[in-house]
């Protein structure tokens, strides 16, 4: 079931979203500091993967859709990484270059939140972030996320949230 933000349609991924998402992926200067796929196909393994997530753990990412344009402009939310599973629950997102700077991660970021301690019950959710992408930093501290280490081998910061820390949460 969709799940709708001031702007946004947060809905479950479908092939029909490959196209707007493989072009957002595929794009490695717009991808620097996550996974960029080579190949559509190699996009559609990737999402297809952490789609069946759902199925496993009762939740996975969603295609961000923009409400005003019907358009998909990126994707994210709660998940545990079907390549590399044993990091935890975390939140990850990536959205196309046109709508960098506008709220939209943080807007997805919170409805992530929502679900995970608001609906799942779960006790804290994990973020990995490149130190050099100050954007997502940001966006991670906005919504109560702490640094807790540098993780070396995924050369990323590894933030966290508590449902006890989480405003959100009564």
């Amino acid at each position: 079931m969709p799940i709708e933000t001031a702007r946004l349609t947060l809905r479950a991924f479908s092939d029909e979203d490959l196209d707007a998402l493989f072009e957002i992926q595929g794009n490695q200067e717009a991808m620097r500091h996550t996974h960029a796929t080579s190949s559509r196909e190699d996009c559609a393994r990737w999402h297809r993967a952490y789609a069946a997530l759902d199925s496993t753990h009762g939740f996975a990412p969603w295609t961000v859709v923009l409400r005003a344009e019907a358009r998909v402009i990126g994707w994210g939310g709660l998940n545990v990484d079907p390549f590399a599973p044993g990091w935890g629950i975390e939140v990850t997102y990536y959205f196309h270059p046109m709508h960098w700077g506008q709220g939209y991660a943080t807007e997805l970021v919170l409805a992530a939140l929502q679900q995970a301690f608001g609906t799942l019950g779960l006790a804290a959710v994990g973020a990995f972030v490149r130190p050099a992408n100050l954007a997502s930093v940001r966006v991670l501290e906005k919504c109560g996320f702490t640094l807790q280490s540098y993780e070396p081998r995924l050369e990323r910061d590894r933030y966290e949230i508590q449902r006890s820390a989480w405003p959100g949460v009564v």
